[in-house]
């Protein structure tokens, strides 16, 4: 059982209760005051992306689907690439912080934070694949570790490498049309394995949908039926 929050260290209360002494007892890894700090994507979404519509301006929004959503699907090299994605947090400066220090300091236990619902999701979609948006051999090799990876591994489920992924300067740092722009930068590793699977692609950030959609599209390209993805934040 945990005894620390996984973020600040405080050390967590027991709280006994009817469900942890008769249900199947979840495990707790953040305090509620980190816990708090976690901003959950709630009212009305975008059927595509998951934005939360209620905080963009309603000019922005054409049959539950927002602006950027719309530009994606109106460009028939992109339209029905990506089925859908599901994101569970805003991205606020509290999970920006979190995330940083989970993909760039290399503490890799900050992903047990999300475990539980990740497992529950993938239930949900019940894919036949669950995919990691891979880094490249020089990104990973900075980093450790594949954070998309990570999170796929604690919530108990099986990581499929069947993408790979060039050198490439770093997504963050490119403008969104730039991003559109950009030369695929994903190639399959077992085409064989791909074809009429429904496959859940998996990242930590969800920023113009750039990312998520190429590696889409390599997919639908080497046979896949449908691509899904998740990802925290949004």
């Amino acid at each position: 059982m945990n005894e620390t929050c996984l973020y600040c260290h405080q050390k967590l209360p027991l709280e006994i209760t009817w469900s942890t002494l008769f249900l199947k007892y979840q495990e707790q890894w953040l305090c509620k005051k980190c816990a708090s700090q976690l901003e959950k994507i709630e009212g009305k979404r975008c059927t595509i992306c998951s934005r939360n519509l209620e905080k963009i301006d309603s000019n922005l929004v054409k049959e539950d689907t927002c602006f950027d959503c719309q530009r994606w699907e109106n460009d028939g090299e992109w339209k029905g690439v990506l089925t859908r994605n599901t994101s569970i947090y805003e991205y606020n400066d509290f999970l920006k912080q979190y995330l940083a220090r989970f993909k760039y300091r290399g503490d890799y236990v900050l992903a047990k934070a999300f475990s539980q619902q990740i497992h529950e999701l993938v239930k949900t979609f019940n894919p036949n694949l669950v995919v990691p948006i891979p880094l490249s051999k020089e990104r990973q090799y900075e980093r450790g570790f594949n954070q998309a990876e990570a999170l796929i591994i604690e919530a108990g489920q099986k990581s499929n490498h069947l993408l790979s992924r060039m050198h490439s300067e770093k997504q963050s740092k490119k403008s969104r049309s730039e991003r559109m722009q950009n030369q695929q930068v994903f190639q399959t590793n077992s085409p064989t394995l791909i074809k009429n699977q429904v496959i859940l692609l998996v990242d930590d950030i969800y920023t113009t949908g750039s990312t998520l959609r190429q590696a889409a599209k390599t997919l639908k390209q080497a046979g896949a039926k449908e691509v899904f993805s998740f990802t925290i934040a949004r």
